[in-house]
C-alpha cells in the first residue's frame, strides 16, 4: 500500500515540472524569430537574385520580357550620383538642362551686343550667368542722365536687342535699380531709393511698350546702395554700384522654348 502511495506521489510531482518543457520551446521559437527578424532585415543581394528567380519562375516570365532582373543594392550613391542606378549616359536633369540654358542664352546676347555696341559702349552691358539665373547688367551712366531716370535715346538700341532675346524665353523678368552710397535730393527724387526704383520701372515700363511683355511677367525693384558689386571684371567698383540688372529665373519659365508667351 505504501509502495503505490510513493509512486503515485512521484508522478504528481513530475506533472508539475512539465511546464518547463512548454516554456523551453516558447524561448526556442522567440529566439528563432527575431534571427529571422535581423536576417530579414539586412539586404543580401545573393537572396535577391534567388527572390527574383524564383518569382520569374513562378510567373513564366522568363525569356518573355515580362519582368528585368530585380536591381542589386548597391549601397547609397557616391560621387555625386543623384540616384540608384543612374549611367552617365542618362537625360540631362533639369537643374542641368536651365544651366546650359542660360549660358546658351548668354553667349547668344554677348554675340549680338558685341556687334551691336560701339568701341565706346563696349563695357556698356554685361551678361552673366549664375547657376539657372540670366543677369544682364547694365551701366546706369549709359543708360541715364545724372540724377534721372529716364532713357537715354541710344539705349534703346540697346535694350531692344535685349529684349528680342529675354522676352521669348516666356520667363518672369525682374528689373532691380541700383545707386552708390551719395546722397542725392532733387525735386523729382527724394533720395537714392527713389532713383533705383524709378530707373528700374523706366527699364519695365520701356519692355511692356515697346515689346508687349505681359505686366504679369514684370516687376521693377529699387535697392539704393543697399547691393554693391565689388570687384567687377568690367566696371570699376563706382560704375559697378550705379546699375540696372535685369534678373532672369529659367527655371521658373516654359521649358519648351519658342513657345507662345501669355
Amino acid at each position: 500500500m505504501s509502495r503505490r502511495k510513493k509512486k503515485h506521489h512521484e508522478e504528481e510531482h513530475e506533472n508539475h515540472e512539465r511546464w518547463l518543457v512548454s516554456y523551453a520551446d516558447f524561448i526556442t521559437l522567440l529566439f528563432a524569430f527575431f534571427v529571422v527578424m535581423y536576417a530579414v532585415s539586412r539586404v543580401d543581394n545573393e537572396r535577391l537574385i534567388q527572390v527574383s528567380s524564383a518569382i520569374r519562375f513562378a510567373l513564366h516570365f522568363e525569356g518573355t520580357g515580362g519582368v528585368e532582373k530585380l536591381p542589386l543594392f548597391q549601397g547609397p550613391p557616391t560621387g555625386g550620383s543623384d540616384g540608384i542606378g543612374q549611367e552617365s549616359g542618362s537625360p540631362m536633369r533639369p537643374v542641368d538642362r536651365e544651366k546650359e540654358r542660360a549660358e546658351r542664352t548668354r553667349r547668344k546676347l554677348e554675340t549680338r551686343l558685341r556687334a551691336l555696341l560701339r568701341d565706346q559702349h563696349a563695357s556698356a552691358v554685361t551678361v552673366e550667368a549664375e547657376g539657372e539665373r540670366l543677369i544682364i547688367r547694365m551701366s546706369a551712366s549709359r543708360f541715364f542722365a545724372s540724377a534721372e531716370a529716364a532713357l537715354q535715346p541710344e539705349a534703346i538700341p540697346i535694350l531692344d536687342a535685349i529684349a528680342e532675346e529675354i522676352v521669348p524665353l516666356c520667363i518672369p523678368i525682374r528689373v532691380e535699380g541700383h545707386t552708390d552710397e551719395r546722397p542725392i535730393r532733387s525735386a523729382r527724387f527724394r533720395n537714392n531709393w527713389d532713383l533705383s526704383a524709378a530707373r528700374a520701372a523706366s527699364v519695365v515700363s520701356f519692355l511692356e511698350q515697346a515689346h508687349h511683355v505681359a505686366p504679369g511677367r514684370l516687376s521693377a525693384a529699387g535697392f539704393a546702395a543697399g547691393r554693391p558689386l565689388p570687384g567687377h571684371t568690367a566696371w570699376s567698383d563706382e560704375e559697378a554700384a550705379r546699375r540696372v540688372d535685369i534678373v532672369m529665373e529659367l527655371s521658373a519659365g516654359d521649358p519648351s522654348e519658342g513657345s507662345p508667351c501669355p
